[in-house]
């Protein structure tokens, strides 16, 4: 069995997440390629496909929006899935981890033709010592709006991979 993975990521913890996905598949063989170096791919070639991206202030990447506006049809016939990455999903406890509670996919199921039958969201990681300024700046202020952290020297990874097992689960039995 084949699977392909492809991922749009900022700073790794998407790409992270997809090769720990590919540790819990010992029944594929799994292709992992950055979405952004493809604008078109057979998905016939492929058992299961999935998707992982990351939000950056708020919004994917547009290369995401264009990759799926040029692969609508396979996405729609194929067993695909998706999962967003995005540090909201930290707070497990207001439900912002779940497809319901997340305002990020919320408004991507709005914005794509695309409408996954098997969606993710997971806490991503923060590394603020490798963030170019501007984006320290920023992060720091959003996390001191949202209760988050906001000590600069440090690297916080958020990601729950308990949750990311049973995704990868869900996503064989597709």
């Amino acid at each position: 069995m084949k699977a392909l993975f492809l991922y749009s990521s900022r700073e790794g913890q998407t790409k992270k997440i997809l090769h720990y996905i590919e540790e819990e598949l010992s029944e594929f063989e799994c292709e992992v390629v950055d979405l952004h170096s493809v604008d078109r791919v057979d998905f016939t070639q492929y058992d299961r496909v999935l998707i992982g991206a990351s939000i950056r202030f708020g919004h994917f990447n547009k290369k995401l929006y264009q990759f799926i506006e040029n692969n609508i049809e396979q996405l729609k016939q194929n067993k695909v899935a998706f999962f967003c990455v995005n540090l909201t999903a930290r707070k497990e406890d207001q439900g912002k981890d779940t497809p319901e509670g997340s305002a990020y996919i919320k408004t991507f199921l709005t914005k794509s033709a695309w409408q996954p039958e098997l969606i993710g969201v997971f806490a991503g990681a923060l590394y603020y010592p490798r963030y170019k300024w501007f984006d320290r700046v920023m992060i720091r202020f959003i996390m001191t709006m949202t209760g988050g952290e906001t000590d600069t020297s440090k690297e916080v990874e958020y990601t729950n991979w308990k949750k990311v097992s049973l995704f990868a689960k869900k996503f064989v039995n597709m």
